[in-house]
């Protein structure tokens, strides 16, 4: 709609995970060369996290790209939300096998069996969860006997698991620290600095067939909104960006301003676009001491307390004054 307005080849700012787009920071190539070489190098059990739009799925993609490469057979599980049986069902059809059998032992040996003969061909075989914080425990469990899958030199299946913060949180507590244990690497993606957002939309518009698209379309003044209200993540900047287009061509401009983006803040509802609540300041040490006597001395009057209270009363004064007590 907008591409041949703004002289691009094609939209910039999809939703959609597209490794064609990837902006390689620092941390998102440490991500990536750590989970390739962690599934080549047959490590077992990594674990990669990030907040909600920090590229994790995109990344994933771009994994998948370079295993295919390898002749690395991958399942992939996009939707966590399975049970236990449904899972090992999806297992063994992601990987081409058949899964229809009577029986789960009658399911794990196909996979052992199908494991063990890449392994003899030295052929990597994957599992990759994506959204892994909302699995089960019972599927967790079942993912954690499958590391039981190994010769005695290496793990049969690598398994990757992707996920929000809470996938920490779920891996450290009890009844999975067996699950914990072995995890062989951790890897963890970030929002992007207002450099890096400035980076990220020239890359975009770059791959767009645009070189120049990034100063004309977004000045300076623009950018810094953009990472303002985005913070940083970057499916809110291509949210942003892809609206503040559309808007702008529907005015004609050649560029986007400040006050389109602003109003595509408001029309997305984006909390991130005001400033971040500013906490209370925590009470000193001598606020604490006299918030806890005033505590005391209420209580002390309720019971008249006659030894008690006017001892607390003297030390509440002097702490009202800031005297040490």
């Amino acid at each position: 709609m907008y591409c041949e307005h703004f002289h691009l080849r094609r939209r910039p700012f999809e939703l959609s995970p597209d490794p064609y787009f990837l902006y390689p920071t620092p941390r998102h190539n440490e991500a990536l060369a750590n989970l390739y070489h962690a599934v080549n190098g047959r490590r077992g059990f990594v674990v990669l996290t990030g907040e909600v739009g920090t590229g994790k799925t995109l990344l994933l993609r771009c994994l998948f790209d370079l295993l295919d490469r390898k002749q690395v057979a991958f399942a992939y599980l996009f939707n966590p939300r399975l049970t236990a049986d449904d899972f090992l069902h999806h297992l063994l059809t992601d990987l081409n096998l058949a899964a229809d059998l009577n029986g789960k032992s009658a399911r794990l040996r196909v996979l052992n069996q199908f494991l063990l003969d890449r392994h003899r061909r030295q052929l990597t075989t994957a599992l990759v969860v994506d959204e892994a914080q909302h699995l089960s425990p019972e599927v967790l469990e079942e993912i954690r006997l499958l590391t039981n899958l190994e010769t005695t030199s290496q793990k049969l299946l690598q398994i990757v698991l992707a996920g929000q913060p809470e996938l920490e949180d779920l891996l450290d507590s009890s009844p999975l620290r067996q699950l914990k244990q072995r995890v062989a690497l951790r890897c963890r993606l970030t929002a992007l600095s207002e450099e890096e957002t400035a980076g990220y939309i020239a890359r975009r518009l770059e791959r767009a067939q645009g070189p120049d698209a990034a100063k004309t379309l977004f000045p300076d003044p623009v950018l810094a909104a953009i990472y303002r209200a985005s913070r940083g993540i970057p499916r809110l900047i291509n949210t942003l960006c892809e609206n503040a287009l559309v808007t702008a061509y529907a005015h004609q401009l050649s560029e986007v301003s400040e006050s389109i983006v602003a109003e595509v803040v408001e029309d997305f509802r984006l909390q991130a676009a005001v400033p971040a609540p500013t906490h209370a300041p925590l009470p000193s040490a001598q606020e604490e001491r006299r918030q806890l006597l005033t505590t005391l001395l209420r209580l002390a009057r309720q019971l008249d307390t006659d030894t008690a209270a006017p001892e607390l009363d003297w030390e509440l004064r002097s702490a009202a004054k800031g005297e040490p007590v």
